[in-house]
């Protein structure tokens, strides 16, 4: 009698890994799949997989780092936070704008920059005042 060897596919074995990587177990795709190996899977898990085997983080750290990355997750949301209005408030003045151009029939030109005090400048008059 001779001894019969399945081959698995390479689509299988990277569906397999990716359902292992979604948190699928081992044990529940060798009987979803019907895998006989008890190595199988995990030897398709080193090749395939992104990270290898799951795996929980574990940070080590003292208390001063664990209180400067709090501060830091903080300031990254009080950014994040500041940056959405700023491109919230953009986005109205370049409708304002747009409404100004088609209202008016021609590109509306800006007077200059402002300054860092929040005055612009003058604009010079053709009469010499």
């Amino acid at each position: 009698m001779k001894n019969r060897y399945k081959r698995y596919s390479e689509a299988l074995k990277r569906q397999v890994v990716s359902e292992y990587e979604a948190g699928m177990s081992v044990n529940g795709l060798r009987k979803k799949y019907g895998i006989g190996g008890s190595e199988t899977i995990n030897n398709w898990i080193k090749k395939y997989a992104k990270d290898g085997f799951r795996h929980e983080m574990i940070r080590i750290q003292r208390q001063d780092e664990v209180d400067q990355v709090k501060a830091l997750e903080k300031q990254i949301e009080e950014l994040e936070r500041t940056l959405g209005k700023v491109t919230l408030e953009k986005l109205k003045l370049e409708s304002i704008v747009e409404e100004m151009e088609e209202s008016h029939g021609d590109e509306i030109k800006k007077n200059g920059l402002r300054s860092s005090n929040g005055s612009s400048p003058k604009p010079s008059s053709s009469d010499g005042r």
